[in-house]
């Protein structure tokens, strides 16, 4: 297809952006065009629908023309960007973080229910995320929960900078701490609610990933050891002693993975009778949730 070229206006480098990237079978070309023509020339939505007569310049035309050719490479356009939005939050990304997705607000979602359900969404509690990447669940309930203060931890110093960085950019960094270590083993504090989204692909299912995920998410954030469950078996009994009494653990699951999460979880001592495992917009069950046992 024909590469853009400077004296083409933005309309018409945006329907040439979205034909190449249909041609290859791309899921979302439209989508794609509109943010990465913005991306190269600075514009918004409004801009684009503004400035659409303009012509590119030959440095408008080249700096598309790179962000086109890394997509049809196969580059996610949240990498390009080097941001993602989760919960209607603007996220900046970086190579130790995963691309926010969308089944992962299944956990915020269940933690706000149950919350509400129990009445402590104007309570001041104290949220730890293990494993926190991006920052995108406990910064997602922060934002909803004003009283709130979390930690996010990470073994990944790069990937808790881009975390503390969110959180300042968001107006959250006065409530948002972060801390270096495996999921829970720096934390010595209880909490009133724990979540994690931890690695969960069966490490012989990685190389059939789609290459978007498999060649530029981090590994160490998708390989979960043999069966999927080695992230569980560690972080759920330091969670599990971490928890005030009547406090909740929600974890993000993969598919099939729901019923061994919550056995694990009523091995660490949380109520069987609280288990409960909420499903994603696709019907896959995505979060499992367990109470901890009131004194």
């Amino acid at each position: 297809m024909t590469e853009i070229i400077a004296g083409v206006t933005i309309d018409t480098a945006r329907r040439m952006v979205a034909a190449r990237f249909a041609a290859e079978g791309l899921d979302s070309p439209e989508l794609d065009a509109r943010l990465l023509v913005g991306h190269a020339l600075q514009l918004d939505l409004t801009g684009l629908v503004m400035h659409g007569g303009r012509a590119l310049s030959a440095s408008d035309a080249a700096r598309l023309e790179t962000l086109v050719q890394r997509r049809l490479a196969g580059e996610p356009v949240a990498r390009i960007l080097g941001a993602k939005e989760f919960w209607g939050l603007e996220l900046q990304l970086s190579a130790d973080t995963l691309v926010p997705r969308p089944d992962t607000e299944t956990v915020v979602e269940l933690a706000l229910q149950h919350l509400a359900a129990v009445g402590d969404l104007k309570r001041s509690l104290r949220i730890a995320d293990l494993g926190t990447g991006s920052g995108a669940i406990l910064l997602a309930l922060l934002s909803e929960l004003p009283q709130a203060s979390g930690i996010g931890t990470d073994i990944s110093i790069v990937a808790l900078r881009t975390a503390r960085d969110n959180a300042r950019d968001l107006g959250l960094g006065d409530r948002a701490g972060f801390v270096a270590c495996s999921y829970a083993t720096a934390l010595a504090a209880s909490f009133d609610l724990i979540v994690s989204n931890p690695p969960y692909i069966p490490a012989a299912d990685i190389a059939r990933l789609a290459a978007e995920v498999r060649d530029h998410d981090p590994l160490r954030a998708l390989d979960g050891g043999p069966d999927g469950l080695d992230a569980y078996r560690t972080l759920i009994p330091q969670a599990a002693a971490l928890l005030q009494p009547g406090a909740a653990l929600i974890l993000e699951v993969g598919l099939g993975q729901s019923g061994d999460v919550a056995a694990l979880m009523t091995q660490a001592g949380l109520m069987a009778d609280s288990v409960v495992i909420r499903a994603d917009l696709a019907g896959i069950p995505r979060a499992v949730m367990a109470l901890k046992k009131r004194r």
